[in-house]
């Protein structure tokens, strides 16, 4: 009587012609991973065959055997060579989407550029940097006391008013957005002593409109000259020759009396233009002045002993005048075509 566990050559013919289709059918490395599984996995129908050979008579198990093993190399060895050739395949298709003709022209590659308002930041540092001055930095978030109180601006100054300067809450701690860079130079006379020669560039921020010529967010540049004997000759000077690597060796200046809190003498600044626009002019490029005593004494310097000189300008302004910009706009809103026309030096 035969063994209901029993295995037929039939049955195992069928498992093995079962498996060697699917095999065949595979088309990719994926798909020949799930066959795999489903042929030969635990829950495959050569693993029940397998099991079943256990629980065979003794006189049936290496005749069974024979046929099971028999199966098992046939797919194994069907598993080989179409994973091998499903490699090949795979392989010529990753080499023909990597392939790079060398005779073929080059793409262009877009160069980038720098905004003009960094590039010129840094080229009016490195004139001072030339001759000898620091670089100061300090906090946009700034006390009031540094952005006004020090710089001799009187309670009521319409500066701090709300409609000029940005009050940050709450308002008891009393700290402002600073309005200049004048903040760094009250900082830099508290941190070192005379002789002191500082450029303060940075951002600065007022409530003003965003328009053709005003944003309420941009940059400054302020310097400030502390040592004995200095005098608006040396102020002179300094910025004849500021403006003339500017503007060309054709440039000139102009102090004409002005009056602000924390300068005494105070002056306008006017520079000769020759490259401009429609023909050389004069335009107001910034202010100027000897340190007020007062601004001194609150920074711990003795005014019977030392003076100095101060001045400061925007450097949207200069930006303007110089490179004939004539629109804000184009320099805040982030249009790389504005950043392109001055590539990478200014």
């Amino acid at each position: 009587m035969a063994s209901s566990e029993a295995i037929s050559p039939a049955e195992v013919k069928s498992a093995t012609k079962n498996a060697l289709d699917q095999i065949a059918g595979a088309s990719s490395m994926a798909d020949l991973k799930k066959v795999r599984a489903a042929v030969s996995g635990d829950s495959s129908v050569l693993a029940s065959l397998s099991a079943r050979l256990g629980k065979l008579p003794a006189d049936q198990k290496a005749e069974a055997g024979k046929l099971v093993g028999s199966a098992r190399a046939q797919i194994a060895e069907a598993f080989e060579k179409r994973e091998s050739a499903l490699s090949l395949e795979e392989e010529k298709l990753q080499l023909a989407g990597e392939f790079l003709d060398v005779t073929a022209l080059a793409s262009p590659a877009r160069l980038g550029a720098r905004h003009p308002l960094s590039l010129l930041q840094e080229k009016i540092s490195s004139v001072f940097v030339g001759m000898g001055w620091e670089i100061a930095e300090g906090p946009e978030l700034e006390s009031e006391w540094f952005n006004f109180d020090a710089l001799n601006f009187d309670a009521d100054h319409p500066a701090r008013a709300m409609q000029d300067t940005f009050f940050v809450e709450p308002l008891d701690q009393k700290l402002v957005l600073r309005t200049h860079t004048s903040p760094v130079q009250v900082r830099s006379m508290l941190d070192r002593k005379p002789p002191i020669f500082v450029l303060c560039p940075g951002r600065v921020f007022r409530t003003d409109e965003l328009d053709a010529t005003h944003t309420p967010v941009f940059h400054q540049v302020e310097g400030l000259a502390i040592d004995k004997g200095l005098s608006m000759a040396d102020l002179r000077g300094t910025l004849e020759h500021f403006a003339r690597i500017m503007f060309g060796d054709e440039a000139k200046i102009r102090l004409r009396p002005s009056f602000f809190p924390f300068t005494e003498p105070s002056a306008e600044l006017d520079v000769w233009h020759p490259g401009a626009k429609g023909g050389a002019r004069w335009v107001e490029w910034g202010g100027c002045g000897m340190v007020n005593p007062n601004v001194l004494r609150a920074s711990g310097i003795d005014p019977e002993v030392y003076s100095g000189f101060a001045f400061g300008m925007g450097i949207e302004r200069t930006l303007m005048f110089r490179n004939e910009v004539t629109d804000m706009h184009d320099m805040v809103e982030g249009d790389i075509r504005f950043s392109k026309q001055f590539g990478m030096v200014l």
